[in-house]
């Protein structure tokens, strides 16, 4: 059905004469009754008839301008939820998060929403090695990951994350007796491989040894076990933003202890709701950049010397 033959209609029936219908439509008025014709020919109906008083509805036009109406309003708004999903105003975006990632992840996507409401956000803790098995397959469109990941995907580098060590007291010895004589907390392989790689490379070549090892499932888990003094654990710096009171938290120095945390994707697939998500934590970081530039430069009141 011809939208414009149902607004003429529509317009018609509410002017109640063709002079004003056509002004109101940017028409003249033989193109007007053109399309009034047009339309009754392709219902076989006849929908006006004229009279002393001007131009009025017939019983079926009675009946059929309620439905026009709605048709049109249909129309209007498919072309206005067309035009958000064009810009990437609306949908859903799935992201992926780790255990690096746990604090910032969550902050982008609520930066993200203020502007796009429109988007459903979902957040899933995955390893980086499962985020990027999803992300390939498009069934993830950004993960936060450690960086860089696998080809073909993209990737933002965001931070640098690092290990430190997490101690149930304030105890003063030194990492690797603290190594040496508590079992060391890890996550299960499958759900901490990236972790406990790095994990295993600090301890190597750092000539450092644990005296057992206790596996758990998540960090929450590993949090809780150091609280009650079942052991240690080497986590992400990271971790100092869920950490609850009573957790010690000691920096590392030495071999292999930091890597980079970013957002990868599929760039190769189309999608413009995800690239609106990467522009705006590009945009973020560019001010973050400016206004460390900026304070970096300021001369602080009073900080002048005297030659």
């Amino acid at each position: 059905m011809n939208l414009r033959l149902l607004k003429a209609f529509v317009t018609l029936a509410e002017k109640g004469n063709y002079a004003d219908a056509a002004q109101a439509l940017f028409v003249s008025q033989p193109a007007l009754t053109k399309q009034i014709n047009l339309l009754e020919s392709q219902l076989t109906l006849s929908l006006f008839s004229r009279g002393r008083h001007g131009t009025t509805l017939t019983a079926g036009g009675r009946r059929l301008l309620p439905e026009a109406k709605k048709v049109i309003r249909q129309a209007a708004l498919f072309l206005q939820h067309a035009e958000q999903v064009a810009k990437g105003s609306e949908g859903s975006l799935s992201v992926g998060f780790g255990l690096s990632s746990f604090y910032l992840a969550p902050r982008y996507i609520a930066e993200f929403r203020q502007c796009y409401p429109g988007v459903d956000v979902s957040l899933t803790d995955l390893p980086s090695a499962k985020q990027d098995q999803l992300l390939q397959s498009d069934e993830l469109q950004v993960g936060f990951v450690r960086v860089p990941p696998s080809e073909p995907l993209d990737y933002l580098p965001l931070f640098n994350d690092r290990l430190v060590l997490v101690t149930p007291d304030t105890t003063w010895v030194s990492a690797a007796e603290w190594l040496k004589n508590r079992p060391l907390l890890r996550l299960h392989t499958e759900r901490g491989r990236g972790l406990n790689t790095q994990i295993d490379r600090f301890l190597q070549d750092n000539a450092l040894y644990t005296s057992s090892t206790q596996l758990a499932d998540d960090i929450h888990t590993i949090v809780a076990l150091v609280i009650a003094g079942t052991g240690v654990a080497l986590l992400p710096q990271s971790v100092i933003h869920i950490a609850p009171p009573g957790l010690n938290i000691i920096p590392l120095s030495g071999e292999s202890l930091s890597w980079q945390v970013g957002i990868a994707w599929h760039a190769s697939t189309e999608d413009l709701i995800r690239d609106n998500f990467i522009a705006r934590i590009k945009a973020g970081l560019t001010r973050e950049a400016s206004s460390e530039t900026g304070s970096a430069g300021e001369t602080r009141p009073g900080s002048g010397g005297r030659d």
